[in-house]
């Protein structure tokens, strides 16, 4: 598979990632899919895809858990991507920025992982409570201690347990030239996709001017963008995407012209609509990685083979033709 660079600590990495998230966070409960989870991402690996995201509150801690027992197998194959700063309580997700608390997370996540390394650490929200340098420091300790080999922020503008959108953006790039004076970042993690393309505004542009990798996330807009959702599809209880006002049925059809013109495009490349919208976002920039999430093997097989779709002019003007997402993510 292609490679690209991520960041100022110049890792190299498939040019498609996988999301582990779905695995045992967000969409149905982990215990379904186990053993499919761990099929997806050897699948994945064997297709030359190397970035494995995840995160301990993924679970919390199972997704960690998981991709430990892949990681004990095959660590050479793959480039490890976890996040701290977050915190699953009952009925909230907290923030936790302290410095103590960060290295604390940091060697339970190597545990977890089966590792003695973590390829990229990112902070998955800073904590209102604490300076982002105080983060950032506790943080950069840990590479020069050799846990980890470099840093990077998810969206931190946003707030915990609110999804970030665009009017957050700036707050991230605030935050972002805060703790570039503390220590490089190698990579943002933000979402990106057809339908959510408001980093390209600002947020991606501050990456492509220093150097920083570009993670995106959701870019198959957490599934909708597969065409393998209608409207009324049914979604279980503990999905995320049941309480998603852009997952309401009439949210959904007045989204449909989108896919459709992925159909459209994908006809002619003889590739599926999934393919096609991750090939858009490979078309972002040499520093951009989509990591579209899946715990099904069938679909880590689709998404990795995006990189063999080339869109050209046309298809690129189509797709800038597009109606933008309707609804709000809030």
């Amino acid at each position: 598979m292609e490679r690209r660079t991520v960041g100022a600590a110049a890792l190299e990495v498939g040019a498609i990632g996988l999301g582990c998230m779905p695995m045992s966070w967000a969409y149905t409960a982990s215990r379904q899919y186990g053993e499919e989870s761990l099929r997806a991402v050897h699948t994945a690996l064997d297709a030359g895809v190397s970035l494995l995201d995840t995160a301990d509150m993924y679970g919390p801690f199972t997704n960690e858990l998981l991709l430990g027992r892949v990681l004990k197998e095959r660590r050479a194959d793959a480039f490890v991507s976890t996040k701290v700063g977050l915190l699953v309580g009952e009925q909230h997700i907290v923030a936790n920025g302290r410095p103590s608390y960060v290295k604390r997370a940091c060697d339970a996540s190597l545990r977890r992982l089966q590792t003695d390394v973590i390829d990229l650490y990112q902070l998955h929200r800073a904590d209102p409570e604490v300076p982002v340098e105080e983060t950032w420091g506790a943080m950069a300790e840990l590479v020069t201690a050799g846990k980890v080999r470099s840093l990077g922020l998810c969206a931190v503008g946003a707030r915990a347990g609110r999804r970030p959108g665009a009017r957050l953006h700036d707050a991230t790039i605030r935050q972002l030239e805060r703790v570039q004076q503390v220590f490089p970042v190698s990579a943002v993690e933000a979402e990106l996709s057809v339908w959510s393309p408001e980093a390209l505004d600002a947020l991606l542009p501050w990456c492509a001017a220093r150097g920083v990798g570009f993670l995106a996330a959701m870019p198959l807009g957490n599934g909708f963008l597969t065409g393998t959702l209608t409207p009324g599809s049914g979604f279980e209880p503990d999905d995320v995407r049941a309480r998603h006002p852009r997952f309401t049925a009439e949210m959904m059809a007045a989204n449909q012209p989108i896919v459709a013109g992925l159909r459209r495009i994908a006809a002619r490349h003889g590739a599926t609509p999934a393919q096609v919208a991750l090939a858009w976002v490979l078309t972002r920039g040499r520093d951009v990685v989509p990591v579209p999430g899946t715990k099904r093997a069938t679909w880590a097989a689709e998404n990795a083979g995006a990189v063999d779709v080339r869109l050209g002019a046309e298809d690129l003007r189509e797709i800038a033709e597009l109606p933008s997402g309707v609804g709000s993510w809030e």
